[in-house]
């Protein structure tokens, strides 16, 4: 979903020195990737590029019955992220830039996560033949938080076909997430503990938040808001 960029009033949104680059948010289900990139998108005047699950005729099938709708869920999910990534390709050469609430580097991670050996090979032969350009983050950030966390979250915005979300996949998918992220060198990365603040209701929080991505340059770097703010 292309979401047209809005100006945002408040002071933290005025003239981010990195107005222009592209920026991905990330994290396992229920952490609030899609609201931070909203808010982001709304102070940095970008464009706003959303995962799009809700169109998955397969996803809420997935839910009821994993063995026997992975692959279909999976091969949904590669082909939708295809035409996003020659969308993303127009967005990121605009003046104002991207924000994006996930990144192709995904779609492999749940295909190894949801799908058996077999079903996963042919994954991967879809994959290696299918032809796509994918632009490269000039910063990612990584919103983590306990599994317990991800699931009361969840529950509260009341999607009907995640409520009966298993504990022990989202363990899997947040353990899947961590590991990825303890071995990702291809752009700037933050990391954030998603369960110890909240910057899209907290303004002080997003303030800080916004005024550390700013002095992001390259490597792995982690936000506290409290440590910010002395």
């Amino acid at each position: 979903m292309i979401v047209g960029a809005q100006q945002s009033k408040s002071k933290a949104a005025m003239k981010i020195p990195v107005s222009g680059k592209y920026i991905v948010v990330e994290g396992p289900i229920g952490v609030g990737k899609s609201s931070l990139a909203r808010k982001l998108s709304n102070t940095y005047g970008a464009q706003l590029l959303l995962e799009k699950s809700e169109e998955n005729p397969f996803l809420e099938r997935f839910y009821r019955a994993p063995q026997q709708f992975a692959l279909p869920t999976q091969l949904f999910f590669l082909f939708q992220r295809v035409q996003q990534i020659s969308e993303m390709q127009q967005l990121t050469s605009s003046p104002n830039g991207c924000i994006a609430d996930f990144m192709m580097d995904k779609d492999p991670l749940f295909a190894e996560l949801n799908l058996d050996s077999d079903e996963y090979r042919l994954y991967q032969q879809v994959y290696q033949n299918l032809s796509f350009n994918n632009p490269v983050p000039d910063l990612v950030i990584y919103l983590q938080a306990p599994v317990q966390v991800l699931l009361e979250r969840i529950n509260r915005r009341r999607v009907k076909y995640e409520i009966s979300m298993d504990l022990k996949y989202l363990q899997r998918l947040s353990d899947a997430y961590t590991e990825f992220f303890h071995r990702y060198r291809a752009s700037a990365l933050l990391m954030i503990n998603a369960a110890e603040i909240n910057p899209v209701d907290n303004e002080s929080h997003f303030a800080a938040l916004v005024n550390h991505i700013n002095r992001i340059d390259a490597g792995k770097h982690f936000f506290n808001p409290l440590v910010e703010a002395l």
